[in-house]
């Protein structure tokens, strides 16, 4: 049964874009010609990545024959869907950045879903409580996840070993196992102890130290804080150590060719772990001083552009790969990325696998970032460029901290505005 209406009528503006979409964006309606309708599928993941999700819509396209879905890659996904809205190109639906949503929401970019999830009877429990969160917008829910992850600590078992180390459990740990894998020749830095190159992990790093970024009403940061210090000066006792230098292993992989001990990353990197045979194990991210637990929990999701020509279409993809968990399983299988649907995460194929226990257990306390208006440019224009500069060595951790706490309050007054 058809339902573009429902979604074409949230605005009377996407209506009018429905009808002004040309060839080269959104889906078609393949009736005119017997096969099945097209859907238009966008996402950033490229290279081997958009091999994977294309296996998965190829897997949605044999499993029934109304739709044909295709996926085309985008950089700057986010932007482009914006530039696709005002030219009426867009596509029928797309992998997102859950974090995104409360941004793009007020700027008319996605359509609510709550029409079809009413109508097929579509329980949004079965989803990870805060994942699914991140896709609700002012009561009206605007997608659903897809993928969660979190970053716990993998470590080089060949040269935890060699060093005689075990796998870090808190800050203090860590910084020994990261000095005692360091390796330099010459001066020069040829083993890493510890990636520290992800200034946007501070928050994980902050709940480890007992901080918050936000205060507890919204309306100010609160990383400017003595744990907020905490966490900058840890940090630069790792680099005062000389476990990691800024732009160590730029353009490769160090940790897969032995030249890194320990890194934060993601279940998405297991895949390229394991076809290059690294010897690697995993655990949940290191306590902090006082013993806090600390992990962030991120991912993507699936939304509806506002205009989309085959909103339908869209939805059964959306559904068929979200909502059976056996399809959520099917795709970990091929990317290594852990289902949002919390049947499909605790499947025998990651409680039985000792890759993905880490995860599953980090997964127990990880906590999403913070949706209030203005939250993620607080990060992206206030707080991790003051962090870079404070890890080239440009500016200390109080100017740091004050620096981005300036910029950041400001961001949330014209936000609450």
């Amino acid at each position: 049964m058809k339902r573009a209406t429902r979604i074409a009528g949230a605005l009377a503006a996407a209506a009018v874009l429905a009808g002004t979409l040309s060839a080269c964006g959104g889906g078609s309606d393949g009736g005119s010609g017997g096969g099945p309708e097209q859907v238009t599928f966008w996402g950033s993941w490229s290279g081997a990545q958009a091999k994977q999700l294309q296996k998965q819509a190829d897997a949605f396209n044999a499993a029934q024959d109304e739709y044909e879905v295709k996926y085309v890659g985008q950089e700057l996904v986010e932007e482009k869907l914006l530039t696709a809205l005002a030219s009426g190109s867009v596509p029928d639906v797309v992998l997102w950045d859950r974090y995104a949503t409360p941004l793009y929401v007020p700027k008319n970019a996605l359509a609510p879903i709550d029409e079809y999830l009413e109508a097929d009877g579509v329980d949004t429990a079965q989803f990870y409580e805060q994942a699914m969160g991140e896709l609700v917008v002012d009561g009206e829910t605007y997608g659903l996840p897809l993928l969660v992850d979190n970053r716990s600590l993998f470590y080089n078992a060949d040269l935890l070993k060699e060093a005689d180390v075990e796998p870090p459990t808190d800050w203090d740990t860590l910084k020994a196992a990261a000095e005692a894998t360091t390796v330099r020749e010459g001066g020069k830095l040829s083993v890493a102890g510890f990636a520290l190159d992800d200034p946007g992990l501070f928050n994980i790093w902050l709940k480890q130290a007992g901080g918050q970024m936000f205060s507890d009403d919204g309306t100010a940061t609160a990383f400017n804080s003595p744990e907020g210090l905490e966490v900058l000066e840890f940090w630069q006792s790792l680099l005062d150590a000389g476990v990691y230098e800024p732009g160590f292993g730029e353009g490769v992989d160090s940790f897969a060719e032995d030249k890194l001990a320990i890194k934060y990353d993601g279940p998405w990197a297991l895949t390229a772990l394991d076809e290059a045979e690294t010897n690697y194990g995993i655990v949940q991210p290191p306590v902090g001083p006082d013993g806090d637990q600390g992990a962030g929990m991120g991912g993507f999701g699936l939304v509806i552009p506002q205009g989309a020509e085959n909103p339908d279409g869209a939805w059964e993809f959306m559904k068929w790969w979200t909502t059976q968990p056996a399809n959520g399983v099917d795709f970990a299988k091929i990317s290594g990325w852990i289902p949002a649907n919390v049947e499909a995460a605790n499947d025998p194929y990651f409680t039985k696998d000792d890759r993905y226990q880490a995860f599953i257990e980090t997964m127990e306390y990880a906590e999403v970032r913070s949706n209030i208006p203005g939250a993620s440019d607080v990060e992206g224009k206030a707080l991790i460029p003051a962090l870079e500069r404070f890890l080239g060595g440009e500016i200390d951790a109080r100017t740091a901290l004050g620096e981005a706490q300036e910029l950041g309050d400001r961001i949330l007054a014209d936000n609450a505005q």
